[in-house]
């Protein structure tokens, strides 16, 4: 190989354990690789901008704004409260549950899909007495099935597509070409999990009942109307810097003030709710003018206009993993205190100032009103959902933004226009029929998703120009003797392998030169490995970093990394096993 084929090979070593160990984004690793390359003189500087104009990467961008408008109507939560009912039994909530999961996933990204979903489980769980343990999961799964169906179903598929049209321009997939493999490892996937779903998950009490008694984490006093704390600040009053506790909220004269600043000034009457441990409040009972409270009703099982409480799922980009919460002046960033912080599906106890937070850690919030839109698409949280107060969708506009959706999906799939033309045009109309705004679409666009993708094309640039690709290539074709149908097994178990530890995306558009590079020194259809390259790179069940909707339950779910492993990989062989056989059926060598 030459020194630049080495420099390259070099750079994909080492961008893919980073990607799963580090705490920088796939987007900055990548970018980062990208412009190594080009400062080395591996690419040029058209090679390392080629994604920036891949019709794929703009076709998930206009896809995303096309869920946007579904979810901004309250689409999903239309469909969510008519389906979902109270089943008999925990089969008959699973095939409520997932059915319509995998089917929404075929259309719709599967992130916010699940996002809206997982509030609903576990308010659903609860009224049918059910452990949310065994219908996250499942969930998760479910939408990752669905998005193999479709071209539409994952941006992994779009983006594959759109290499293959640039490598292969008489090589087209129609949006339902994938529907042929799709459909039989859906339906056996799904089928997998309703009848051993049940018998693999465990049953934990989970976050449903860590958060169920405000008692439990938070303490509650007064301001003795004739103590010597009246009319003083907060900071004056000596309740700024508590060791064990922190002042959350103050109920005055049937109001609440959130987030309190230490210059809130104290009125005698004001009920004031810390949290931390039980045991700090000797603490308290110690500061003169302090009482203990006399409402028997806790302050946070009321409502207020003023106040939300929500909980919000640690991402593995949040800037305060490895802080403490005190140190990080998460409050002063966010607006919002920390309550309670559940981990693996128990509540975290002791000093909430001292704990370090993880990844999928899922914290309780008392925030004002305007956080949980602020934050919704914050790279620091996967999820934010509300526990009271919440303001239901308009769901007027909800059959206009599905009626949009499905003519772009009838104009492409009946190749009226180009699935590109299509998501721009569903884009336009959700626009401009106000089922989206504009601050909604730009907040809808998963800008770490994009910045991947077309970062990933200028390593896969790299490869194939460097020659890097062909001489890899040449050494898997002497491992697989020349087989199709060994380097067909490769390629999946490769792809599956490395989705599991680091971004689909960036998984599937590295590899693609190396498979395609081999597929030609075969002589052979390139068509079965680019299949199996998407659907391998959706196979993501082991683990729950390997795919953001894993993550997104993982936390809520109070699940154990042994959990995935064991539904997971049956899953990963069963749909493995499938697609395999399929796909050479449907696409011969």
């Amino acid at each position: 190989m030459t020194l630049d084929a080495w420099i390259a090979v070099a750079v994909v070593i080492t961008i893919f354990p980073l990607m799963s160990v580090s705490r920088l984004g796939p987007d900055i690793i990548l970018l980062g690789a990208v412009i190594l390359l080009m400062t080395l003189g591996v690419i040029d500087p058209a090679q390392a901008l080629s994604g920036f104009s891949n019709s794929g990467l703009f076709t998930v961008a206009f896809m995303y704004v096309l869920v946007a408008s579904i979810r901004e109507t309250g689409g999903i939560d239309l469909i969510i409260r008519y389906v979902l009912g109270r089943p008999k039994s925990e089969r008959g909530a699973l095939v409520r549950l997932l059915l319509p999961v995998a089917s929404l996933s075929g259309f719709l990204n599967n992130t916010p899909v699940v996002a809206t979903y997982i509030p609903a489980v576990m308010s659903w769980s609860r009224r049918l007495r059910r452990s949310p343990q065994r219908l996250l999961m499942p969930l998760s799964f479910a939408s990752i099935l669905g998005g193999t169906i479709t071209l539409f179903g994952t941006s992994t598929n779009l983006v594959v597509h759109g290499l293959l049209v640039d490598r292969y321009p008489d090589l087209t997939m129609g949006l339902f070409d994938l529907a042929w493999v799709g459909i039989p490892v859906a339906v056996v996937g799904l089928t997998y999990l309703i009848l051993l779903g049940p018998r693999l998950l465990p049953a934990r009490e989970g976050l449903g009942n860590a958060f169920a008694n405000p008692r439990e984490f938070t303490i509650e006093m007064e301001i003795d109307r004739e103590g010597v704390l009246v009319n003083r600040t907060v900071e004056e009053a000596g309740l700024r810097h508590l060791q064990e506790l922190f002042l959350v909220e103050i109920e005055r004269d049937g109001n609440v003030v959130s987030v309190v600043g230490p210059g809130e000034q104290l009125k005698g009457g004001d009920r004031l709710v810390f949290a931390g441990t039980s045991d700090a409040a000797v603490e308290l009972q110690q500061i003169r003018g302090l009482i203990p409270s006399r409402d028997s009703a806790s302050s946070l099982e009321k409502e207020f206009k003023e106040r939300r409480l929500v909980e919000a799922v640690v991402s593995n980009q949040c800037q305060f993993i490895g802080q403490r919460i005190r140190d990080g002046r998460f409050r002063t960033l966010y607006g919002a205190a920390v309550l309670a912080i559940c981990r693996g599906g128990e509540r975290v106890t002791g000093n909430l100032g001292q704990v370090r937070l993880q990844s999928a850690d899922v914290l309780l919030l008392e925030a004002r009103p305007p956080f949980i839109e602020r934050h919704r698409q914050s790279k620091d949280f996967l999820l934010i959902s509300e526990l009271n107060g919440s303001a239901r969708p308009v769901h007027e506009k909800a059959p206009l933004a599905w009626g949009i959706l499905l003519g772009a999906v009838l104009l492409a799939a009946f190749g009226v226009v180009s699935m590109l033309n299509a998501a721009m045009l569903g884009a336009a109309l959700a626009l401009v029929t106000g089922c989206c705004s504009v601050e909604a679409a730009k907040r809808g666009l998963d800008s770490q998703v994009l910045l991947t993708i077309a970062a990933s094309f200028g390593v896969g640039a790299a490869l194939q120009s460097s020659g890097a690709a062909d001489a890899i290539a040449g050494g898997v074709l002497n491992i697989v003797g020349g087989n199709p149908w060994l380097l067909l097994i490769g390629t999946y178990c490769v792809v599956a392998l490395l989705t599991e530890l680091v971004t689909n995306n960036g998984a599937a558009v590295i590899i693609f030169p190396v498979v395609m590079a081999a597929a030609e020194s075969l002589g052979v259809n390139p068509m079965p490995y680019v299949v199996a390259v998407m659907f391998a790179a959706s196979a993501s069940f082991l683990t729950p970093i390997g795919y953001q909707t894993n993550l997104m339950v993982y936390g809520p779910g109070g699940y154990r990394i042994s959990d995935f492993l064991r539904v997971g990989g049956g899953l990963n062989v069963i749909t493995g096993a499938i697609a395999l056989a399929l796909i050479p059926l449907v696409w011969p060598f």
